[in-house]
């Protein structure tokens, strides 16, 4: 087996299908985790899920709409003090956030800062292109704007079980054939998971020394066949069994909702920030 396809460890040499399945069941480990933060009696936690839906939208809103870094930078911060008064880890909640957004962000918008007009802060030699001090502010401006917008999207589902987003969506007329599709996604792309977790250790615990790099790729292309295979037999016997109880295409739930007095407080609470945001920007323009 090549350098490419073992990595060297103080135990031994483990391969790249055990980094796989280490990043399978760490993806399973953090969704629980996850459901954990929803259950801890936080600030958020305890706010009505069609109160928290349209706050995080609203808010979601006033930061797209934002090119001011220090109106983001207040937004970071409210964000920030949201997460803490609903109980996260604070440093689990930020590097989740900020690991890949610098890199994915600056890959869409690297190319802006060189194009933008406006006086260069180096140019680079033969090429006659450089950094603008323009193109630098709008990247700038763009990553703190994704960076608040995904840190409120993450609040939202870490303080949420998700069949209570669900139940908001429906709540708040979103259409059914979505929320059906995001709900049956969500469910059996965790039972796909385990299905090739299985999959995974069945071949490990029947592996006698070492495969080749040619024995691992013919492995892996026949087990997304059958795990293709299986997702489409299951996709038919989920359907025939919906249709054997009766389903219609409309979703029930047996969760209720009641808006109480502290709910409409937070929800008016973050529309007169959204609104607040909005405003200032039209008068900074």
């Amino acid at each position: 087996m090549s350098e490419e396809t073992v990595a060297k460890t103080p135990e031994g040499y483990i391969g790249w299908l055990e980094h796989t399945l280490a990043g399978i069941a760490g993806s399973v480990e953090r969704a629980v985790f996850t459901e954990e933060h929803a259950r801890k009696p936080g600030w958020l936690q305890r706010v009505d899920p069609r109160a928290k839906l349209v706050m995080f939208v609203a808010t979601v809103l006033a930061a797209s709409l934002s090119v001011s870094l220090v109106i983001l930078a207040a937004l970071y911060l409210l964000v920030l003090a949201a997460a803490w008064a609903s109980r996260l880890p604070f440093e689990f909640f930020v590097k989740r956030v900020w690991l890949g957004i610098p890199f994915f962000a600056g890959i869409v918008i690297v190319p802006s800062i060189f194009l933008s007009p406006g006086p260069k802060l180096v140019e680079l030699p033969l090429l006659h292109i450089g950094p603008t001090i323009t193109g630098l502010l709008g990247a700038l401006v763009f990553v703190a704007r994704v960076g608040v917008c995904v840190s409120l999207a993450v609040l939202l589902v870490m303080t949420t079980p998700w069949a209570d987003v669900l139940k908001s969506l429906q709540a708040l007329r979103v259409p059914e054939v979505f929320i059906l599709i995001l709900s049956m996604t969500y469910r059996y792309i965790f039972l796909f998971l385990h299905a090739l977790n299985s999959m995974f250790e069945a071949r490990k615990s029947r592996l006698v020394g070492r495969s080749t790099g040619s024995e691992d790729r013919r492995w892996i292309i026949r087990s997304m066949a059958t795990l293709m295979s299986k997702s489409f037999k299951m996709s038919n016997d989920v359907y025939a069994a919906m249709l054997a109880r009766g389903f219609t295409g409309r979703i029930h739930t047996y969760s209720t909702y009641r808006m109480r007095s502290a709910d409409w407080l937070s929800l008016s609470g973050t529309l007169a920030i959204a609104a607040a945001v909005i405003v200032v920007e039209r008068v900074i323009r």
